[in-house]
């Protein structure tokens, strides 16, 4: 892996993170998820029984050591290549925008803009106010609890990208009044917001007055987070 690009920063960050883990195992199989890899594909890539990475999963083997973590860390990108590279692309999105992995998922433009309609059909997503746009130009995805507690005002704007003509996905949601009160005392808002991980009936009571209020569209989906991130992803 020579050079510094996404592919570079990503790896590192993986191999990081594992080695300096409290419990790497966990850390592993988080990783190992976020690319939506199974342990029998990370095994045959790495020419290795399954139950070896299930076991450094589960801390019945003795925690890994460099040689195997880079080796770990080079089998999920070559499979994630193969497969197209969406996680290597989302992450050097992330990474040009400035964000963290943990604050912000991805970070996309598009070429054209496209009906949010669309977008709220292909993520299963509930409109609970319709707004004042009916296209888009991008998509943010954000934890919610990550960015309310760790991004400045300055930060939280550069959310938008190149344009506030996008949908900003808020994950990590229970009712959805964190990320109401936050945009409320943004000034622009963005055109359209979609709260992640709950139902119409879940959210709290004046999220869609709110939206009416200032004009954007509001929408919730309880879509699985790696299949709503490749659903986003075939907008490219």
């Amino acid at each position: 892996m020579s050079g510094r690009g996404p592919k570079r920063e990503l790896a590192e960050k993986i191999a990081g993170e594992i080695t300096l883990s409290d419990d790497p195992g966990a850390t592993l199989r988080k990783w190992r998820t976020d690319f939506d890899i199974s342990q029998t594909d990370l095994a045959s890539e790495l020419d290795i029984s399954s139950s070896v990475i299930s076991d450094y999963e589960s801390g019945r083997r003795e925690s890994p050591g460099i040689g195997v973590v880079r080796r770990l860390v080079r089998g999920l990108l070559t499979i994630d290549e193969r497969r197209g590279g969406d996680r290597i692309r989302q992450y050097g999105r992330v990474l040009s925008a400035g964000f963290d992995s943990d604050v912000v998922y991805d970070l996309q433009e598009y070429a054209t803009s496209i009906p949010l309609e669309r977008l709220h059909d292909d993520l299963d997503a509930t409109v609970v106010s319709p707004g004042n746009t009916d296209h888009i130009s991008g998509h943010t995805v954000i934890d919610s609890i990550e960015a309310i507690t760790r991004l400045s005002s300055e930060e939280f704007f550069r959310l938008y990208g190149q344009s506030t003509n996008r949908v900003l996905v808020f994950t990590n949601v229970t009712r959805g009044e964190g990320v109401g009160i936050a945009l409320r005392v943004l000034n622009p808002t963005p055109n359209a917001v979609i709260l992640h991980g709950l139902e119409e009936d879940e959210l709290w009571d004046h999220a869609a007055e709110l939206a009416r209020i200032d004009g954007y569209s509001l929408a919730v989906t309880n879509a699985g987070l790696d299949e709503m991130l490749e659903r986003l992803a075939s907008l490219e």
